[in-house]
Formats: structure tokens, C-alpha cells, sequence
């Protein structure tokens, strides 16, 4: 079922409760996402994507998973916890960070994506801004690319992504912070134009995922209206995903480091299920899965 919006087919999502699902469905295997298309929702529950960064720098965990035999060890991890993708990024994309090259990208995420060949089974998204990393990673196996600037920094994503077959999360993002602003007008008109990107690249509409980039170019406040008019963003017809994992929004309402953030990630994502986010992405797997199942449930009543 379909409708029309911007000139795009517009997914229209079966309303199955998670309770419907039988034991089999409790995590995402690369096998069914492939039967369903690829698709980044509809499956009458939550997805949970779990974060791996293999970076030196990362704000929450830099430095912890940057050598292969430790990053393989933690997916499987997270995936024994039920993740059902794992998110691979080889660089940071943290407030401040430093940029680096493709080439160096490629080199810290290619012998992670081999050594995991086999090892998980969910699919694997890579999280990068550029189309040379992209494409050496889909190569490699990954079947999910994950944009931070939405397909709109390098012009070649998208191409690759359709060319691949890949599905796409694509994300809110501002240079800038302007505490003025209409933050969901904006976010709205900054997704509208990636979506038109995607679309005429010949991206279908149903392998694309929307970010409202929570801690990227918002205030505070910006990044809490973000999660409470989450549902808002449902008019562009794209399941939602939200990633508000150990954020600093959470540090500036309780003094607290990213590794004493967790019960104000699942506060911060359960509140974003019952608006409507189809997938939160997230560094503690176990505790977001058991918070996702209880929020399934109340958004049953």
C-alpha cells in the first residue's frame, strides 16, 4: 500500500502489534532483511541498531573497539544481546573532530567487516559521509549506509548506495547551531531535499530510513522538541530512527559522563518509541532491548 507525496511513492506500513511476532522475529538476520526487501520498518516492533565505532576518538567509546579482535568480539556481543544491525563507523563525526581521509576510513573498517564475515548475522550498516568508503564497504558485505549529512555533502553517495541495492538512513544535520530556528521546519526541509536526492538516484522509498539528528547543530532545547514532535516527521513517509546514546543533552540535565548515561539514553528512547521512532541506535544493546519491548507494548494500548 502506497500514497503520494513530493512527487515520491510514500510507504504506507501494516499496523502489527510486536506481539504478533513469533520468537523467531526477537532480532533482524540479514536473510530476512533481504526477504523484506531491505526495508528499515514495518516490522511491528522496534529495531535496535547497535554502535560500533572503530575509531580512536570517538566521544563515548573511542579507543575501546579499534584493534579488529576486539570489534569482532563486540559485535557478536551485541548481537547475542538482539541487536538486529550493527553500525560500524571509522570515523568520528563527534562535536570538534578532526576529518580524515577515505583511504584511512577504508583502512580501519575493511578488516573489521572481513573478520565479521560469518561471524553475525544481522545486517550491517556503515556509518560514513563519503562514496568512496560507502562503496568499499557494501563490497565487503555491509547492506544499510548511514549518512549524517543526509546525502547532501557528497554527491556520489547516493548513487552508490542505488547502484548497491543498500538501504539508507539518512539524517538531519546543521553546520551551525541557531537557537531561532523552527528546528522540525527545518529538519522537515532539509529531509524534503533528501529525499529528492534519493529519489532521483532511484533509492526506493522504503529503504530509507530518517534521522532527526539528535546533537548535531541543535540546542538543548532544539534536540528535546526533536524527540516530543518526533512524530511530525511521519508525513514524509519514511520510518524513523532516533540515536540519543550517552548524547551531551543528557550531561546538561544531570550532571553525568557518557558512561553514566544510560538510564537517560533509554529515557530519552523510550519517549522517542512512543512518538513514533521505528529503530533507536544505541551503545548498550541488552537494556535497550528490554526498554524497547516494554515501550512496544504500551504503544499497544
Amino acid at each position: 500500500m502506497s500514497r503520494k507525496r513530493f512527487g515520491m511513492t510514500m510507504a504506507v506500513y501494516p499496523q502489527t502489534r510486536a506481539s504478533d511476532y513469533k520468537p523467531a522475529m526477537d532480532f533482524l538476520t540479514q536473510q530476512s532483511f533481504d526477504a523484506a526487501d531491505r526495508r528499515l520498518g514495518g516490522y511491528g516492533r522496534t529495531l535496535v541498531m547497535g554502535i560500533l565505532n572503530v575509531t580512536p576518538d570517538s566521544f563515548s567509546d573511542g579507543g575501546r573497539f579499534d584493534q579488529v579482535e576486539r570489534a569482532v568480539r563486540h559485535a557478536v556481543e551485541m548481537m547475542q544481546q538482539g541487536t538486529d544491525i550493527l553500525d560500524i563507523g571509522a570515523e568520528s563525526t563527534r562535536p570538534g573532530y578532526e576529518a580524515i581521509s577515505a583511504d584511512t576510513e577504508i583502512s580501519r573498517l575493511i578488516p573489521v567487516l572481513d573478520a565479521l564475515r560469518g561471524r553475525v548475522s544481522c545486517p550491517i550498516s556503515v556509518d560514513t559521509t563519503k562514496a568512496k568508503v560507502a562503496e568499499a564497504a557494501l563490497a565487503a558485505g555491509a547492506t544499510i549506509v548511514n549518512d549524517v549529512w543526509g546525502f547532501q555533502k557528497d554527491p556520489a553517495l547516493a548513487e552508490i548506495t542505488a547502484a548497491s541495492g543498500a538501504s539508507v538512513v539518512l539524517m538531519h544535520n546543521r553546520a551551525e547551531i541557531d537557537p531561532m530556528i523552527d528546528i522540525i521546519d527545518d529538519m522537515l526541509r532539509f529531509l524534503e531535499k533528501s529525499l529528492r536526492i534519493a529519489e532521483k538516484a532511484g533509492i526506493s522509498l522504503n529503504r530509507i530510513s530518517l534521522d532527526p539528528g539528535i546533537g548535531f547543530g541543535k540546542t538543548l532545547e532544539q534536540n528535546l522538541t526533536a524527540i516530543t514532535h518526533l512524530s511530525r516527521l511521519k508525513i514524509l513517509g519514511c520510518p524513523l530512527l532516533v540515536g540519543a546514546s550517552r548524547k551531551s543533552m543528557i550531561g546538561k540535565i544531570i550532571e553525568s559522563t557518557t558512561d553514566e548515561r544510560l538510564p537517560g539514553t533509554l529515557a530519552l528512547h523510550t519517549a522517542a518509541i512512543l512518538k513514533g521512532a521505528d529503530i533507536i541506535r544505541v551503545h548498550d544493546v541488552k537494556e535497550a532491548v528490554q526498554a524497547a519491548r516494554v515501550a512496544d507494548r504500551l504503544k499497544e494500548l
